[in-house]
C-alpha cells in the first residue's frame, strides 16, 4: 500500500499544479491543512487515501497572518506539515506578505511552487516551531507576459487615428499654401499690369536717371524703384560675399548687378541705400545705384540692391587676369581717386551733399568699367559728416571692415571714432595699398610681378587682428616694393604717392583731393584721355 501510495502521491500533485497554475489550495494553506470533510487528525495522501498515523509528520505551532483557521488564537495555527511565509504581488502590483500553517500531505511539492504561475510570488517553508515568523521572501523578477490581444487593437486604432490626423494636416497646409501662392502669383500680376503705368514702354534705365538726376539728384522715386526690382528677371549667380549674393539680372533686355542680402544683413543694406540715394551722390566713378527693394515670398524676405552691371568684375578680379601698362595704371589709380574725392568732398546749399568715408576700401569693392576706369562699389559701412551739425553719422552694422586694409590706428584702437577726419584718413590709408596692388601688374622692361594681395608674404591668407597688428603697428612693416620700381619714373612717382597715403601717422597722409590733382598731373603730361 505504501508503495502504491508512493506512485500515486507525486502524480497526483503535480495534475494539480498544471490545472491550478502554481496556485495553492486554500485548504492547504489553512490551519491544520486538512481538506474538508476528512479527519484533522488522520492527514491525506495525493490520492485521497488516509496516511498512517506513523507516516505523518509531528503537529507543528506556526505564526499565522493571512492564512489563518478560524480556531485560531493569538496568530497561532497547529499543523502536522510545515510553516509557510509567501509573498505575492496583487492586481495593483503591490507585494503582500503572508504566512501560516500548511499540511503534510503535497507540502513537499507546494514549498518548492510552480515556476507556471500566473501571478508572481514566492513560498518559503520551515519545520520548526514558529520558525516561519522569520521567513522573509522576495518576489521573483518581472516576467515579461505576451502582450494581450486588446492592447494590440488599440494600439492600431491609435497609430491608424495619428496618421489619418497628419494627413489631413499635411493635406490642409498643402492646399494652404497653394492657395496663398496662387493668390501672390494673381496680385502680383495685376501690381506688374499696374506699375507698367509709371514707366512708360520703350524707357531705358539711362533715360529714367538722367531724368531723375535733373530734380534732387537723390535717385529714382521710390515707386519707380519698386516697379524696376519687380520686374528684374535673374539670370545667373555671379559672386558671393560675407553679407550675401551678387547675381546677374536683366530688366528689359538691360544688364543689371542685383546684390541679395542675407536677412542678417538688413541695416547693412538700409545703410548702402541709404548712401547711394543721398541727394548729389551720382558720379561716373561711384557704382550707379539704379533701385532697392525689399521683396517678401511669404516664407523669407529678401533684400534687393540693384546696380550698374559691370562685365569686367572686381579690380581684384581684373588685377589676377590682367597686366596694365603705364596709362591702365594711371587710369585706374586717378579714376578711383576721383571716386573716393567726390565721397570725402561735402557739397554746401540747399540741396546739398554730406561727406562721407567708405570704411572697407579695398580691391574687391571697387569694380571695373569697360573703359578701364574704376567705380566704388559696397558702401554698407560708410559714414557721413554734415557740418551744420557736426554730427557724425556711424551705421548700426555690426560689420567691420577688411582686416588686412585697416590702418594702424584702427588695428591699435587710437582712432578717434567722434572726428569725421579721423575716418578720411583711414580711407586714404587703404587707397595707398590698392594703388600698391595696381602698380605690382604694370609691365615695364618687360617685368612684371604676379598679383598678390597687401602684405601676402607676412601674414596668413586670413589674418587676424593680432596678426596685422605686430607686422603694421609694432613692426611697422609695408607691402615690399620691386627694385624695378626705381628705374621707371611713373612707378617711382606711384611709389612716393602710395608711401604717403601710407604713413603711419594719420595726419602725414595726403588727402584725397591732393591725391586727384597729383595724379591728374601725371595723366595730363602722358595725354591718358579719361
Amino acid at each position: 500500500m505504501k508503495a502504491i501510495r508512493g506512485v500515486l502521491f507525486p502524480s497526483g500533485f503535480s495534475r494539480i499544479s498544471i490545472l491550478l497554475g502554481g496556485q495553492n489550495p486554500d485548504y492547504m494553506l489553512h490551519g491544520t491543512g486538512v481538506k474538508p470533510g476528512s479527519d484533522p487528525k488522520r492527514p491525506l495522501s495525493g490520492d485521497g487515501f488516509t496516511v498512517a498515523p506513523e507516516d505523518a509528520a509531528r503537529f507543528l505551532s506556526c505564526y499565522c497572518s493571512g492564512h489563518c483557521p478560524e480556531d485560531a488564537t493569538n496568530n497561532t495555527c497547529d499543523t502536522n506539515g510545515q510553516c509557510f511565509a509567501i509573498i505575492e504581488e496583487d492586481e495593483h502590483g503591490e507585494a503582500i506578505l503572508t504566512s501560516g500553517c500548511m499540511k503534510y500531505e503535497g507540502s513537499h511539492f507546494q514549498c518548492k511552487d510552480s515556476p507556471n504561475a500566473q501571478t508572481r510570488r514566492t513560498i518559503e517553508c520551515c519545520s520548526t516551531d514558529f520558525c516561519n515568523r522569520d521567513l522573509q521572501p522576495t518576489l521573483p523578477p518581472p516576467i515579461p507576459g505576451k502582450p494581450q490581444l486588446w492592447n494590440a487593437h488599440l494600439l492600431a486604432f491609435l497609430i491608424s487615428v495619428m496618421v489619418c490626423c497628419f494627413t489631413l494636416v499635411a493635406i490642409t497646409v498643402v492646399c494652404y499654401y497653394r492657395y496663398k501662392l496662387q493668390t501672390g502669383r494673381r496680385r502680383y500680376q495685376r501690381d506688374l499690369e499696374q506699375d507698367e503705368a509709371f514707366i512708360p514702354a520703350g524707357e531705358s534705365l539711362k533715360d529714367l536717371i538722367s531724368q531723375s538726376s535733373t530734380g534732387s539728384g537723390s535717385g529714382l522715386p521710390l515707386l519707380v524703384q519698386r516697379t524696376i526690382a519687380k520686374q528684374i528677371q535673374m539670370v545667373r549667380q555671379i559672386g558671393k560675399g560675407r553679407y550675401g549674393e551678387v547675381w546677374l539680372g536683366r530688366w528689359r533686355g538691360e544688364k543689371v548687378a542685383v546684390k541679395v542680402f542675407f536677412t542678417r544683413e538688413e541695416a547693412s543694406w538700409f545703410r548702402e541705400t541709404e548712401i547711394y540715394q543721398t541727394v548729389l551722390m551720382r558720379h561716373e566713378n561711384i557704382l550707379g545705384f539704379i533701385a532697392a527693394d525689399i521683396k517678401g515670398t511669404g516664407a523669407f524676405t529678401q533684400l534687393f540692391l540693384i546696380t550698374d552691371y559691370h562685365e569686367n568684375g572686381s579690380l581684384y578680379d581684373y588685377l589676377k587676369y590682367t597686366t596694365l601698362d603705364t596709362q591702365a595704371l594711371l587710369r585706374l589709380a586717378y579714376s578711383a581717386a576721383c571716386g573716393l574725392c567726390h565721397l570725402h568732398t561735402e557739397i554746401y546749399g540747399t540741396q546739398g551733399k554730406p561727406a562721407i568715408a567708405h570704411r572697407d576700401l579695398k580691391s574687391k569693392n571697387i569694380l571695373i568699367k569697360k573703359n578701364g576706369t574704376c567705380c566704388i562699389a559696397d558702401l554698407g559701412l560708410a559714414v557721413k559728416y554734415n557740418s551744420d551739425t557736426n554730427e557724425v553719422d556711424v551705421p548700426l552694422s555690426t560689420r567691420m571692415g577688411t582686416r588686412r586694409y585697416m590702418p594702424p590706428e584702427v588695428l591699435d584702437e587710437t582712432l578717434n571714432k567722434n572726428q569725421f577726419q579721423a575716418y578720411i584718413m583711414a580711407d586714404i590709408y587703404s587707397y595707398g595699398l590698392i594703388v600698391w596692388e595696381m602698380a605690382r601688374r604694370c609691365v615695364t622692361g618687360g617685368i612684371v610681378e604676379e598679383y598678390q594681395l597687401p602684405y601676402w608674404d607676412m601674414v596668413p591668407s586670413e589674418p587676424s587682428y593680432e596678426d596685422m597688428r605686430e607686422v603694421v603697428c609694432v613692426k611697422g612693416m609695408r607691402p615690399v616694393v620691386s627694385n624695378r620700381w626705381n628705374s621707371d619714373e611713373c612707378l617711382r612717382a606711384m611709389l612716393k604717392l602710395m608711401s604717403e597715403c601710407w604713413a603711419h601717422n594719420p595726419a602725414s597722409r595726403l588727402t584725397a583731393l591732393r591725391v586727384k590733382k597729383t595724379l591728374a598731373k601725371m595723366v595730363e603730361s602722358q595725354d591718358i584721355k579719361i
